[in-house]
Formats: structure tokens, sequence, C-alpha cells
């Protein structure tokens, strides 16, 4: 048995028509940007999360940065964030001139909204959650420390399209929210593609403006803008797996239901979700004791994992001006080197799963 970390292969094979219809509509229209399949994406999400603007965009990077730009973040400033992330997330603050602050996380991975008031300072502009593999943030704790702090709070929800945190989905509770529609997401494009949500009408228009490189008009440009325009065929191939959404992460779900019926060791613990959380299950991390043989184990059994990931953004060399060290945030640095993500996606048979704990299992002898 070979079992494949990510599977897109077969949902490629499943959805082969309706992608090559949606491929065939988009080129008999005859033009791929900034069409009405990129209108209809926009709604959709709009519909889907209950918020009243949505933008297309060409990666959940550029959400991140446009998201802070669009809200006057820039030199000088900081933001407040996590350690544990894709470093797209810090990358962004990076880029617009602002300084990313860390607090360490708690156990379930997110990052510790009781320390966020100790990381305030004068500079302060915004806090920015991750909702790390789709669960959410503590955001009525946050969102209580902005107000008190006059912050803005952007939410990072590249993981977090389904996820919802008692009956609000994630990224309805900043003043603007981040997505990503990378293929690795549960909500996904063939390619690079992303977008925004947000209720205020102030950074909608400012980002529209933006991606399309400031342009009003053909021949009047209001700002210097950038090319960060979600293409008609991905809005188009989003349109349709956005119906799909829900079913694929109900699918999700189960093969995590799964994993907890099979696996029978203490030496790994599945970070918990609470009871008023729906969670996107966009990956399956658990904290693994000797994690670096495991995964060498579940390879030679031709079991595909991934160490997700390993080093938190503090200690990367590109952080090194940050001022960080090994030690600033041990609680991260300890789940960094824990954590594994495991075989998990909507086409994961149950035997699958039973295999591969049966693996893990067989490890912890």
């Amino acid at each position: 048995m070979n079992i494949e970390l990510i599977d897109l292969k077969k949902r490629f094979q499943e959805e082969k028509v309706e992608i090559m219809n949606c491929l065939e509509k988009v080129l008999k229209e005859g033009t791929l940007v900034l069409t009405k399949e990129v209108n209809n994406f926009e709604e959709s999400i709009c519909q889907y999360t209950g918020s009243k603007f949505c933008l297309g965009l060409n990666s959940g990077t550029d959400a991140i940065m446009m998201a802070l730009w669009s809200n006057g973040i820039g030199k000088g400033d900081e933001v407040i964030t996590s350690p544990i992330s894709f470093i797209a997330s810090i990358g962004a603050i990076v880029h617009v001139g602002a300084k990313p602050v860390f607090v360490d996380i708690k156990d379930d991975l997110n990052f510790n909204e009781e320390l966020i008031e100790s990381a305030i300072t004068s500079k302060t502009k915004a806090i920015m959650p991750v909702h790390w593999t789709g669960r959410i943030c503590n955001m009525e704790k946050i969102i209580s420390i902005a107000k008190k702090h006059n912050l803005i709070v952007i939410e990072d929800a590249a993981q977090a399209m389904g996820s919802y945190h008692k009956g609000q989905h994630g990224g309805r509770f900043g003043k603007i929210s981040a997505f990503s529609a990378h293929p690795l997401k549960n909500l996904n494009a063939l390619g690079d593609s992303g977008f925004i949500i947000t209720d205020d009408i102030e950074s909608y228009n400012k980002i529209k403006l933006y991606r399309n490189h400031g342009l009003e008009s053909r021949d009047n440009v209001k700002i210097f803008g950038v090319n960060s325009r979600l293409d008609s065929l991905n809005a188009e191939i989003l349109t349709y797996r956005l119906k799909k959404l829900s079913s694929i992460i109900e699918r999700r779900k189960n093969n995590i239901e799964f994993y907890q019926k099979y696996l029978n060791t203490n030496k790994i613990k599945i970070p918990f979700d609470n009871d008023y959380e729906k969670n996107s299950y966009v990956m399956f991390i658990c904290l693994c004791e000797d994690r670096d043989n495991l995964q060498k184990y579940l390879n030679n059994n031709n079991i595909q994992s991934l160490v997700y990931y390993g080093k938190p953004l503090h200690l990367h060399e590109a952080s090194k001006k940050l001022g960080y060290k090994k030690g600033s945030f041990p609680n991260a640095e300890d789940k960094c080197n824990k954590v594994l993500a495991l075989p998990h996606h909507q086409h994961l048979r149950e035997e699958e799963i039973k295999y591969v704990c049966d693996k893990i299992n067989s490890f912890y002898k």
C-alpha cells in the first residue's frame, strides 16, 4: 500500500469533466481578466462567508499584504502575530515596511491571546491572528484587546475557508481577512490564487484599485498599483468548487474521526477542537514523540508525511534582524520539534487510515 499525504491527481480525475467545461466556457468568451467569472466568484464568497465585500487576488500572500497596506500599515509600525505559520504571513508584514512581533503559542498551535497585551508598544498598529490548520483563534478576546488599545485586527485566514467559530465564519471577526486558494487548500485553484473579505468599503475600494495597477479606467491611473488580479479560469473553477466545499470538509472530518478511532498510543497528541468550533481540517497535524524517527519509519512503509513546519518563524535566517533568538518562544519551538502532518485528503479510505495508524502503533510499541 502506498499512501500519499495529499492526492491532487485523484481530485482532478474526479472533477475532470467539470474542469474542462470551465476551461471551455472561459476560452469561448475570449476574455480572461476581471470578467463576470471573477465577479461571480466574489459574490459567491460573500454569500458563503456573510461578508459584504470580496476581491479575488493572485495569491494569499498578496491578500495579506494588501490587507495591511489598505489599512495604512507601513514603515515603523508593528504587527503582533504568531511564530508558527508559513513564511508568507510575516513576509507580507515586512514587505509593507512593518515589523512582525511574536507572542508564543498555546497547545492548540494558535497564538496565546493572553500574551498579546504584554507585546503591545507605542508602535503597535495591528494584531494578525493566524487560524492555523483551520482552527479559529480566540477572537472574542483578541477583538476585546484590539478595541481597548485602538488596534486593527487583520485575520490571516489562509487555512480557514469553511471554518466557523460559534456560528460565524473565520475571517468575519476582524476588519479585513486574507485567504489563500493555493492547490493545497480545501477551496483550491489550479495554481496560486487568493482573496480578501471585508465589510469595510474603504479597504475594499483601495484594494480594488491597487490589484489592477491603480487604474480607475484605461486612461486614468489614480494610484500606483500592482498586478494581482484573479484570472477568469481560476475564478470559474473556484466558484464550481465552492459548491462542494461543505461536503469536502465533512469527508475530511471523517478522516480525523478514523484517526482517533485507530490510533492507540499516548505518544501522539491531536490538538483539540472546542464544541463551538467547526474546523475546516485543511491539514491533519499531530504532535509526535520521536518525530523524526517516526517519519522515517512511515516513509519506509510507503506512507508520506510532512513536517509542517519544523522551524518557528523567528528562527529562520531571514528573521535575524527581528532580534529574536532560540528560546524566545519555548512552546512554539517545542511544538515545531513534534509536528507531523499525516495523510489527509477527501479521497482517503478508512482502510488506508487504519493502515497508517497500525504502522504508527507498531512504531511506538
